[in-house]
């Protein structure tokens, strides 16, 4: 199966060569289970796992997506193995944890990667709309986190988990209701991360700011230049940015952060503006 060419993101040979602070048996002997594998921050993590010698189970809605990520690792000598699973379908979550614990004796990092959100006027949102976001985002992140502390705790295993949000301290015009669901995933976290200290499980999130992945394809020249344009870097960061911060926060590296949201966004929160749809008028 031929790799996708990406017009935006890493490709497989940069996925594959880019530098890498860890040294190349940093994970060996892990399990990390990443959804969202298929594109995007996901993928990246998956490559930069399997690269580190953790053994990798990328999962999502496309069966296609997932097995294409496979197979660009396998021509490299590196595994990831694809399971189908909705995160918004509980017994779907329940089905893929059985299959990682028949297959590796389960896992011990869980990175939710998926999601996704449209940018839209918070006015006009329907409720369908917001409902879809609220449950891909904030819902399925949960069933997951809860699903993979269930497991954890039943075998006495520690855990660690890094959610995937956004950078909500000042709101994203355009995506209030991606907003409205990252900072519950936020405030869950931080507070789980509590609750859950006794069995030894880790829960943090990286909020990415102005990301160059696959998903600026659904945003206009415009609006990608104005976010490029957000931070006082005036650039884009690149996936390999959060894979590494993936990493140092699920490792031994953060062995003593939890309830930790780490912001990865070229210093946009600090200056500029950052407005996901078109920029309205009156603030030109």
């Amino acid at each position: 199966m031929e790799s996708e060419i990406l017009e935006f993101g890493m490709d497989d040979k940069e996925l594959e060569s880019h530098p890498t602070i860890y040294r190349p048996d940093f994970l060996v002997g892990k399990v990390a289970v990443i959804s969202g594998g298929g594109s995007g921050i996901g993928r990246a993590a998956a490559w930069l796992f399997a690269r580190l010698g953790a053994r990798v189970v990328i999962c999502g809605r496309k069966l296609e997506k997932l097995k294409s990520v496979a197979a660009s690792l396998k021509k490299v000598g590196l595994e990831a193995q694809p399971i189908v699973c909705n995160i918004r379908d509980d017994e779907s979550i329940e089905a893929m944890f059985s299959k990682v614990e028949n297959l590796f004796g389960g896992c011990d990092i869980l990175v939710n990667s998926a999601g996704g959100q449209y940018p839209q006027p918070a006015i006009d949102f329907t409720i369908k709309g917001w409902n879809a976001v609220i449950e891909t985002n904030l819902t399925g992140t949960w069933l997951m986190m809860q699903t993979a502390a269930r497991y954890w705790r039943k075998s006495s295993r520690p855990g660690s988990i890094v959610n995937i949000v956004t950078v909500v301290e000042r709101g994203q015009p355009g995506i209030a209701h991606s907003c409205a669901a990252r900072a519950g995933v936020i405030a869950l976290s931080k507070t789980v991360a509590i609750e859950w200290a006794p069995d030894k499980i880790r829960v943090n999130c990286i909020g990415p700011g102005p990301i160059d992945t696959e998903g600026q394809r659904v945003y206009t020249e415009e609006t990608r230049n104005r976010s490029a344009r957000s931070n006082p870097m005036m650039r884009f960061g690149d996936s390999f940015d959060i894979a590494e911060a993936i990493i140092f926060l699920a490792a031994e590296s953060g062995k003593f952060i939890t309830g930790e949201n780490l912001i990865i966004d070229g210093g946009s929160q600090l200056w500029g503006e950052f407005w996901v749809g078109e920029k309205p008028e009156y603030f030109k």
